[in-house]
């Protein structure tokens, strides 16, 4: 069967979802909407329409939507109604009333619905997964991740939190196979925008693992870091470069004057070599065959979606209310 699919949106995640749509086994892609006056008429041969009910009357199986946040509950509510399944861009929808909204109407309505967390498909973030679950870190004690890179200027409607920081949420918890049960942030508004622009946040996961996330739009390079450390070692993972390395704990116990601190030392190091599969590419596979099958699996669900941005706002309203007055 060859699902027809369309896109909401051509800005810069949308032109890149057009080029693997294009492209992707079992699927047609059929066109995009995009209202904006400076798009093209075309996309890889296929309509840019001005009209989202156009582009509806085309018969779509799914649709991604990688428009502005703010219009990501009118337009994921419009494809539930007319029975279409979606991928919707991170965050799912702007606050976490409309995520639960969003999560309900494609609930009832029995279609898949799907949040583009893509570092979830980061080669380096899966084998770090896989590699936790075969037991190499053993009992995990502490994730923490950085964030960090210059202002983009296609963000206007969230700030850094709900853009950037959802991305270390969710693969956090994912990574750990654990869930958040306590958050706090730290926030800064250095850019004259009405929207924090930096955060320190930390945090503590169902299994005791507690976590830190540095984020920010005010450096300037970009940095994509995660360091899970366990009781037999730390596993590295830059998802800029799909790198994973792992430092292993010295196997040779050192030991102190009874009473005193017992640490680890310095062991073995590897740096695995990895299958380097498009993230966006595995991110679309995954949800075809969701849509397929009708079962979500492999795919990041409404349901996970809007826990992240419930945990977002936590952190937003954490970091307002702890500013110096």
């Amino acid at each position: 069967m060859t699902l027809r699919a369309g896109l909401l949106g051509l800005g810069v995640m949308g032109r890149n979802h057009a080029r693997v749509l294009s492209s992707l086994d079992g699927v047609e892609f059929v066109g995009a909407f995009d209202p904006a006056p400076s798009v093209p008429d075309r996309v890889h041969d296929r309509p840019v329409l001005q009209d989202l009910d156009q582009l509806l009357e085309l018969g779509i199986d799914y649709a991604v939507v990688a428009a502005p946040t703010a219009s990501h509950l009118e337009m994921g509510t419009r494809l539930a109604n007319a029975g279409v399944h979606a991928i919707i861009e991170k965050p799912v929808a702007s606050t976490a009333e409309d995520s639960r909204a969003l999560r309900d109407i494609f609930a009832a309505r029995g279609l898949v619905g799907g949040v583009g967390h893509i570092e979830r498909y980061n080669p380096a973030l899966r084998a770090a997964r896989q590699r936790i679950e075969d037991g190499l870190l053993g009992e995990i004690y502490q994730i923490a991740t950085r964030r960090q890179g210059p202002f983009p200027g296609r963000i206007a409607d969230v700030g850094v939190i709900k853009d950037l920081a959802t991305h270390d949420i969710d693969l956090t918890a994912w990574v750990a196979q654990q869930e958040y049960v306590s958050v706090n942030a730290r926030t800064t508004f250095r850019s004259g925008r009405p929207h924090e622009d930096m955060v320190t946040a930390v945090g503590t996961l169902s299994g005791g693992a507690i976590v830190s996330h540095i984020v920010n739009w005010l450096t300037p390079f970009k940095e994509r870091i995660t360091i899970v450390t366990g009781e037999k070692g730390v596993l590295v993972a830059d998802t800029l470069t799909a790198d994973l390395s792992f430092y292993e704990n010295g196997r040779i116990q050192v030991a102190w004057d009874p009473g005193e601190f017992r640490g680890v030392s310095e062991g073995d190091s590897t740096r695995f070599a990895l299958d380097r599969k498009e993230p966006l590419l595995a991110e679309h596979e995954a949800f075809r065959d969701s849509v397929l099958s009708g079962k979500a699996k492999g795919i990041v669900t409404f349901a996970e979606g809007t826990r992240v941005v419930e945990i977002a706002e936590q952190l937003v309203a954490d970091g307002l209310d702890r500013r110096i007055r």
